[in-house]
This record gives structure tokens, sequence and C-alpha cells, in this order.
């Protein structure tokens, strides 16, 4: 028994790092996974090599404006009859700093307003029990680096994000939580054994670490969770 049998899950902005991750997880746990970025042919290779682990689809859209958010929500629903969890990985990094801040526009869409989009598309599928997760980082919750201008200031309204939409999704039984990476380090691979990659108290890990996290928060282990952000630093911010 899979702890999300019979789930679907869909899965937003996947990154060959920790959405295909997060996306080969849902379907070891027993979930019907729908899987969404801009690029077709790395959603096709996703899906041949993930096809094995159970059924899983892909949409091809762009989400960076409502009307894109509401067509690749609801083509999703359609290919897996519904969503029952949602994951939001939009990437995008870009240093900057207060003399020119070149990342402010793409930070803000990609971190703020995109979460915003999808949820509001999703709230006709989401129903009790069903569990939002986002991803901000540690840079957005801690110390942030003197270059990280826009991109520490989107991660952190992201966690603030979590919390308001937590709050006022709370009477439909509805979770939204967040996880705070460090480094997510290099691609996906699956059955690989990705420990012996990284070691308590790097500031890297491999994308398997920060997936593992999100997937228990779409659990029923973690329905007492609830408008937090979880960090996921392996020990590196105590060094």
């Amino acid at each position: 028994m899979g702890r999300l049998d019979n789930k679907k899950v869909v899965i937003v902005g996947v990154s060959e790092g920790l959405g295909y991750a997060t996306a080969y997880f849902a379907l070891k746990e027993g979930a019907q996974v729908c899987i969404n970025a801009r690029t077709e042919s790395k959603l096709r290779r996703m899906r041949e090599v993930l096809n094995k682990y159970g059924k899983i689809e892909y949409v091809v859209g762009d989400v960076s404006n409502i009307t894109g958010a509401k067509n690749v929500i609801e083509k999703c629903a359609s290919l897996i009859n519904g969503i029952d969890h949602l994951v939001i990985s939009v990437g995008g990094y870009i240093e900057d700093t207060i003399e020119n801040f070149s990342g402010l526009d793409e930070m803000l869409t990609n971190h703020i307003k995109i979460p915003l989009y999808v949820i509001n598309a999703s709230l006709k599928f989401l129903k009790e029990g069903s569990s939002v997760v986002l991803v901000s980082s540690m840079s957005g919750i801690s110390k942030a680096s003197p270059d990280q201008l826009s991109y520490a200031i989107a991660k952190a309204g992201l966690a603030k994000e979590v919390e308001v939409l937590a709050s006022e999704l709370i009477n439909k039984g509805i979770r939204v939580n967040g996880i705070a990476p460090t480094t997510i380090d290099g691609e996906f691979e699956p059955e690989r054994n990705w420990r012996k990659n990284r070691k308590l108290g790097d500031d890297k890990a491999p994308p398997e670490d920060f997936a593992n996290v999100i997937i228990w928060l779409l659990t029923d282990e973690s329905e007492w969770i609830d408008g937090v952000i979880i960090p996921v630093h392996g020990g590196s911010r105590l060094k």
C-alpha cells in the first residue's frame, strides 16, 4: 500500500531536478500524476521514463498568467480525473542588487504570482483533505546573500503567501505548506543511491532529499501540519 494510493497529484513547473523527483516519488506511493512545464520534449521524456511506475500524464503550458494557469489545471484535471493534491515547483534564480534589480519582475512572477494563479485555478477541484505545497528557499526565511535581492524578497513573500492561503482555506479543509530548500544539486535520476552524494551538514543536496519532504506533506502522515514552511537544510544552517 502506498501512502498516496489512488490520489491525483498535479505538479506545476516541473524541472529536471525537484519536480521530476517529486513525480517519481508520488508514483511510487501510488498516485496518478500530471506534470507541467513549458517544454514538451522534456515532459515527454520524463513520462517515458516514469511510465513504468504508474499513470503519468503531462500538459505543456505557460502558467505565468491566469488564463494559462487555468488551461493547464483544467487539462490536468481532465487527464487524471480530478486533483487531490497540488505541488507548485516553478523555479528560477536570478542574482541582482539594489543597483539594478534586473530580476525583480521575473522573480515576483515566478515565486509570488504563479502560485496564486495556479491555486486560484485549482480551487474548483481541491477539497477537504487536499494538500498544496509551494517551494520557498532558505534565502527567503533565513540569511540571504547580498546579491539575492529580488530572489530572496520573492521567496520571503512566498513564505507569507503560504501562511495567508492556509488561513483562508482552513475552513475548506485544504492544507497549504511549503519547504525551504538550500541548494538543490543536480538533476534527478530514478532508482539511484542519491544518499551517497551528500552528507549531513552539506549546503547542497540532491533533489530527492527535498522531494521526499514534499511527498510527506501530501500524505495523511502530515495532516496536522498547516500553514508552515519547513526548512530543509540538512543541518547546514548550524555550521
